[in-house]
């Protein structure tokens, strides 16, 4: 009896021995990657997530709604902003133009169509379409707070104080489309669950809901 324990002992210690050696390999191994290779790496493990339609939707979708957020930033020095809103316009056109990187990223690696966002010319892109044609649904996914063609003259026209008034009120909504779109993925069965897309749009929700509180007691702070 004692020999069969002590040999069955020694069975269970090797086998423990084995399952820490196999479970050290990967760090080992990415430890010795340099950066680009450990980034290749990770991205590669991030396409074994699942996504959705709900996913490729909600990721080119955003890409358009970012687009038109930078192009109407982008007047604020030209048409007469005050300082607080022009701050405001970029904090927005960093940070989106950044997001909009990473949602193209994720979409051409699952072999997807990625929307072009010229946003250092302010146009947008789509198969050869103008930003004027994506606000008549050229894109299969609702997007709720786009400002149409009447908007982006009426705001396109203002000038100083208006100017900071129509901005704010109209980004207001935009951002809160934003939200709503959020929602939305969440709300689809499947959808958002990709690490990156969850992460991402959670980002979305809260910095633009915060944004908005600020937009308020801006707006309310007009002269």
């Amino acid at each position: 009896m004692r020999f069969t324990t002590h040999v069955l002992t020694l069975s269970l210690g090797a086998l423990a021995l084995t399952s820490a050696c196999a479970r050290s390999r990967p760090a080992a191994a990415l430890s010795r990657m340099g950066p680009e290779a450990a980034k290749d790496r990770a991205r590669a493990d991030s396409l074994r997530y699942p996504y959705t339609k709900g996913d490729i939707d909600f990721m080119s979708g955003m890409i358009h709604h970012h687009a038109q957020a930078i192009l109407i930033s982008k007047w604020a020095p030209t048409h007469g902003a005050s300082a607080a809103v022009i701050r405001l316009t970029e904090r927005i056109i960093n940070a989106q133009r950044d997001e909009i990187n990473l949602m193209q990223t994720w979409l051409r690696d699952r072999n997807q169509e990625a929307p072009v966002a010229d946003t250092a010319g302010a146009a947008m892109q789509h198969a050869g379409m103008s930003h004027e044609a994506m606000q008549h649904g050229a894109h299969a996914m609702s997007m709720p707070g786009m400002l149409t063609d009447a908007q982006l003259k009426s705001l396109d026209a203002a000038r100083g104080p208006e100017f900071d008034r129509l901005f704010l009120t109209y980004m207001i909504d935009h951002h809160r489309g934003a939200v709503t779109m959020v929602k939305t993925l969440f709300a689809n069965r499947g959808a958002g669950q990709d690490e990156t897309i969850f992460k991402f749009a959670a980002d979305v929700e809260v910095d633009q809901s915060t944004e908005i509180r600020r937009m308020l007691q801006m707006l309310i702070e007009l002269p």
